[in-house]
């Protein structure tokens, strides 16, 4: 059996929620990233299975065209996408996540600057 790894996961992903299919791998993020979710959400969430996630991140480029991206999947996790500027990606999280993303971007500025 092959090895099983987070980057193939990152793109099977990428093709089964978006669409993206034409990417270009720029850079695997240092470490993982953690949040938890809020007492609120806390068995609704994941079936109650999980109360947070551990997530890999991956820096990479769409080649490919906004009308190729296709969100209306079989089992939708968006409702709605936009491409958006780097620095506005902590005004559009939820509150949960604001970490996680306050760190990508950090680490993404030091890659691409």
């Amino acid at each position: 059996m092959m090895e099983k790894k987070p980057i193939d996961a990152a793109y099977r992903e990428l093709e089964e929620e978006t669409g993206m299919k034409n990417l270009e791998f720029i850079k695997e993020i240092e470490g993982t990233t953690m949040y938890e979710l809020p007492e609120h959400l806390l068995g609704i969430i994941w079936k109650g299975k999980y109360k947070g996630q551990r997530q890999k991140w991956f820096l990479m480029r769409y080649l490919g065209k906004d009308n190729d991206i296709n969100i209306k999947t079989d089992n939708p996790e968006f409702l709605d996408w936009k491409w958006i500027d780097l620095n506005e990606i902590t005004e559009v999280v939820v509150d949960f996540k604001l970490h996680v993303y306050k760190e990508l971007k950090e680490k993404i500025k030091q890659i691409i600057n």
